[in-house]
């Protein structure tokens, strides 16, 4: 992919997230004579809606909905009241509106809010992601197609194939309100990898009879500490019902990326680029993240980048990687939030390659290719997030491919499910 595609593509994804921000906020935009503003609150309905521990949206009266419909959920159920349009939010406070389901971004992205001076939350996040069947560009290709391919003039896939893969990760996310303004934050991680495999070529081969072991799966397993994350969120603008956050984020190299296997040869050879935990460079991982609250729910969009600064010990540096996202988070529920996200993601081959490694096997199999590593996704991901009280809030997602175009010869990605469960205080 040339700079000048990366940047078409790159440019066209921000503007259609502009364009779907638009569309959705003039869609359920009210007329602004409809919404009273604080000031038109009495100052005992603030007390009442700041000060309660339990009933989410309820006054003296009972639920705070419109009039002309029903709550759906009477005051002091488990989901606190719930209309389709969020009618009875209008007389909500800023801060009330703030704290409700949907204040996180979706289960799969970071860096969407910040926590008030002194106040801390630790979360467990996990993820588990699928690849299945290899893809060249755009389309699929059988295992029968994946041997002995021809990636920039040299053949691949010579020995083996990869089929499969599964990456697990579990996160420790925490977070401390430096102030109301700043946040800091640090994740550790441990990363799992699994990768299937079919050895040589059972379909028949050109240069000669198939080798007696041709066709047989191996696997393929690492696992261990990833590279640690940390940084800070800057909120550099609060409105009445939108807020801008950037985030600059780093990352140390924890990781170890010179682990070996034995399989399927029998004597240790490095175990391929994909199959490696972590980056073994340090990181800069900028963002920029703008969400709008509404009584219905709220809209957001995110810029995130991974970009990696050198090169490691073993001669080469991974690709860097650049994703925007917009979402929509409907509120059916003051406690329970519906999401919609659309991301583009974007990576760049590898630069350089493991000096460890020669020229040889990059045609044993692909994997060993760091010009196999780059290409574009867009993703589309389906999730909630849920209110449990006393400061608990459990997220997420499921998350599949709509789209891909990959460099070389690649594993596909195919669905991927985000998870969480925090606590703030």
């Amino acid at each position: 992919m040339s700079r000048f595609q990366f940047t078409l593509q790159l440019a066209g994804a921000f503007f259609a997230g502009i364009a779907t921000y638009l569309v959705v906020t003039t869609a359920f935009s009210q007329d602004p004579g409809e919404a009273p503003s604080l000031s038109d609150i009495s100052p005992v309905e603030l007390a009442m809606e700041e000060g309660e521990s339990g009933d989410v949206g309820c006054t003296s009266n009972g639920c705070d909905c419109c009039s002309s419909q029903s709550c759906g959920s009477r005051c002091g159920s488990f989901l606190g009241p719930c209309d389709w349009f969020g009618c009875h939010r209008d007389s909500y406070s800023h801060h009330k509106r703030g704290g409700l389901a949907d204040k996180h971004a979706p289960a799969g992205l970071m860096g969407g809010h910040v926590h008030k001076k002194g106040q801390w939350m630790f979360e467990y996040k996990y993820m588990n992601m699928y690849m299945r069947g290899n893809r060249m560009g755009t389309t699929n290709v059988s295992d029968a197609a994946a041997f002995d391919v021809n990636i920039n003039g040299s053949v691949t896939n010579a020995q083996a194939i990869p089929t499969n893969m599964t990456m697990e990760m579990h996160m420790l996310h925490i977070m401390y309100g430096w102030s109301d303004e700043i946040s800091l934050y640090a994740m550790p991680m441990v990363t799992s990898l699994t990768m299937d495999h079919m050895r040589d070529n059972p379909f028949g081969t050109p240069l000669g009879p198939m080798p007696a072991l041709a066709g047989q799966p191996f696997t393929t397993h690492n696992d261990g500490i990833d590279d640690v994350v940390f940084g800070a969120l800057w909120k550099a603008y609060e409105g009445c019902t939108d807020e801008l956050i950037f985030n600059f984020g780093f990352s140390v190299p924890t990781g170890d990326i010179d682990r070996q296997t034995s399989a399927p040869f029998g004597v240790p050879i490095d175990l391929p680029y994909p199959m490696r935990i972590g980056s073994g460079t340090f990181d800069f991982r900028p963002g920029v993240t703008y969400r709008s609250n509404y009584d219905h729910g709220s809209i957001g969009l995110q810029y995130t980048a991974d970009l990696t600064l050198g090169t490691n010990s073993e001669g080469y540096a991974l690709g860097d990687e650049h994703k925007i996202n917009a979402w929509y988070s409907w509120l059916v529920c003051d406690r329970l939030a519906l999401s919609f996200r659309v991301e583009n993601h974007w990576r760049n081959n590898i630069d350089g390659a493991d000096v460890d490694q020669n020229a040889g096997t990059m045609g044993f199999i692909s994997t060993n290719r760091s010009d196999s590593r780059g290409g574009f996704w867009t993703n589309l991901g389906y999730g909630g997030s849920l209110l449990l009280g006393d400061g608990y809030l459990m997220n997420f997602e499921a998350v599949h491919p709509v789209y891909q175009d990959l460099d070389g010869i690649q594993l596909s990605n195919d669905w991927y499910f985000n998870a969480g469960l925090s606590k703030a205080f």
